[in-house]
């Protein structure tokens, strides 16, 4: 049994938990050779060379494979098994689907936030994907017992209209779902940036193994989403929904011990304290001084107009005494250098210098943060209407039927390959090329996710336009029948957004890992997951929104009505288009004006600009 303590720095405030065995350890000497701030699973100091690199790394990689294979398998198809068995309108099916999927990578937020604080990215990941567990242990056996589910109705007709699952099958329905979303929230909270910690960021080349563990973070996530939307999403069709949960309970299952194998490998980050009350201090004395100074002439302040100090990070006497790196006093949001001012009133409202920069660098990369959420509302129509395009399409690939859940299989076949692409060619290429340490910025690649969007939802209002056209002329409207048109159609739109994803999800995770303090480091990482949440939060937001206001002028909304060829799919497609183009600039407004804060990315400020011109 350990015991704890904690121990703050007067001049800034910070706390860090350290081990009493860790504090034992480092007295022994050779303390060079030990990651400060890191411990190892046993709350030992983690050891250069022996904890940390590509291969605690390789565990993480393996592990994501497993978890997205368990979570994506569900989601991908869960909007066919909320209309067909548990009898949901399209539009409510729609919904429910983007909720649970917003839910589950809001909750990101909530791991990052654990694992910077209180906890570590290695006990949240272990508890999270418990908790998962149990929430697909509650829908396996819900789908493996026919009292559980609504009474099968075999449909004719796409207007008849079946009995809805009743309110106890419904709280056992919501409760596995929302169980999954709480436990995939805590892993995509902590596995990234637990990842990301395995690497030396002081160094060219373990920034550069962080990078690449980016993109191929990205890749383990295809490699488990193409087995999701292929073996599992066919055996749900085939064979019936309670042998795809079971396959992803028994998935997530295999995923702990894998992770406890790489146990030895790993080097965990010791929880600092919650880092919203520096940001909430900061913000409270700017706003503080602002009010007493546009109110007053005489307030006795005083301002310190050094433009840098060195910060001490006094440890344990007995065994560390580091400097920190020297903070600069910048001149962004300038509103926040009030914090440094001091009145004998309020003397807690005092903040460093490194406090304020700290919060500046949160405050600057929001409206980055902001910008991706249109493209990951995009990206939740593939989950919704996508597949239900494609349920009503000829899905034969020769004498072989293609479940329309596994469409994403084009986009996840070309991360696939893209991705060592993109690494070991395009990057080395690009670095060349630029004569900088990486190439392509983080916020180029963004940039590129979102032109794709923009690109991608005309041309699937496109493939809408056609689908309906065939479907009037073979006089198929309100048949089961499948349309005489082959579904690569809608295929198209997958690849499109799925590069789209590539560029944006590496790219959003490296920067907000790359660009955030220390202290939130995995709270700032799980951005790129909340970002996906707003984006199927706004996608059900805008169905909602887009049906009262067409509603109110037209007897049928665009999107409500239980068969897809009556619904007028192709215009909310249109609106998509727009409001990701209006999106876009937004962006390059933000974008040409952000100054990189990491030395390793300094020289990606020129090439921020060339994007612009």
């Amino acid at each position: 049994m350990f015991f704890f303590f904690i121990k703050g720095s007067s001049s800034s405030k910070r706390y860090s938990i350290f081990p009493l065995r860790m504090l034992q350890d480092n007295g022994q000497g050779q303390q060079s050779n030990r990651w400060d701030g890191y411990i190892d699973w046993r709350n030992r100091s983690a050891i250069k060379g022996r904890h940390g690199g590509m291969l605690a790394a390789s565990f993480i990689l393996v592990v994501e494979v497993l978890e997205n294979l368990a979570y994506l398998a569900n989601a991908s198809n869960l909007v066919l098994y909320l209309s067909r068995f548990m009898h949901f309108s399209p539009s409510s099916s729609a919904n429910i689907v983007t909720n649970f999927m917003g839910t589950a990578f809001l909750l990101a937020l909530l791991g990052g936030f654990l694992s910077d604080a209180y906890f570590t990215t290695y006990r949240i990941y272990i508890i999270s994907a418990m908790t998962e567990f149990l929430g697909l242990v509650i829908l396996t056996v819900q789908a493996q017992i026919p009292s559980l589910k609504p009474p099968v109705c075999p449909l004719v007709d796409r207007n008849v209209k079946c009995e809805k699952v009743d309110r106890g099958k419904a709280i056992m329905l919501f409760t596995g779902l929302y169980l999954v979303a709480l436990g995939v929230g805590g892993i995509k909270g902590s596995l990234p940036p637990h990842g990301a910690e395995q690497f030396d960021e002081k160094t060219l080349h373990g920034r550069k193994q962080r990078s690449t563990f980016f993109n191929y973070y990205v890749f383990s996530l295809s490699c488990g989403a193409l087995t999701a939307v292929t073996f599992v999403v066919w055996i749900e069709d085939n064979k019936g929904w309670q042998w795809g949960f079971g396959i992803s309970t028994a998935t997530i299952l295999i995923s702990i011990p894998i992770f406890l194998l790489g146990s030895a490998t790993y080097r965990i980050k010791i929880p600092t304290g919650s880092p919203i009350t520096t940001i909430f201090k900061v913000l409270a004395a700017s706003i503080y001084h602002w009010w007493i100074s546009s109110n007053s002439s005489n307030v006795v302040s005083n301002f310190s107009t050094s433009s840098s100090y060195t910060t001490r990070a006094r440890e344990d006497g007995e065994y560390s005494e580091r400097k920190a790196e020297i903070e600069t006093l910048t001149e962004d949001l300038k509103f926040l250098n009030r914090a440094l001012m001091t009145t004998a009133r309020q003397p807690w409202l005092k903040s460093t210098i490194k406090q304020v920069e700290e919060v500046k660098c949160v405050l600057k990369i929001l409206p980055i943060f902001l910008s991706t959420i249109m493209l990951n509302c995009c990206l939740a129509q593939l989950s919704t209407f996508s597949i239900q395009q494609a349920a009503t399409m000829n899905t034969k690939v020769g004498s072989f039927k293609i479940p329309p859940a596994s469409l994403p299989v084009f986009p996840v076949l070309f991360i696939i390959i893209l991705a060592p692409v993109y690494n070991h060619v395009i990057i080395p290429f690009s670095q060349k090329a630029t004569n900088t340490e990486t190439g392509i910025t983080h916020l180029q690649r963004i940039g590129i996710g979102l032109v794709l969007s923009v690109v991608a939802m005309a041309v699937a209002a496109l493939v809408e336009m056609k689908r309906k056209r065939v479907a009037i002329q073979s006089g198929l409207m309100d048949s089961t029948e499948p349309l005489p048109i082959t579904f690569f159609w809608v295929a198209m739109q997958y690849v499109l957004l799925g590069s789209a994803d590539l560029f944006s999800l590496a790219g959003m995770m490296d920067f907000f890992f790359t660009e955030a303090p220390d202290t939130i480091k995995s709270l700032a990482t799980a951005l790129s997951w909340a970002s996906l949440a707003m984006g199927y939060y706004l996608s059900s937001v805008l169905v909602a929104l887009v049906n009262r206001i067409t509603g109110s002028f037209r007897h049928t909304p665009w999107l409500y009505a239980r068969n897809i060829n009556h619904d007028h799919l192709e215009r909310f497609y249109w609106l998509m288009c727009i409001l990701s183009g209006l999106n876009l600039l937004h962006y390059l407004f933000w974008a040409q004006r952000y100054r990189y804060r990491s030395s390793g990315n300094e020289n990606q400020i020129v090439n921020n600009r060339q994007m612009q011109k």
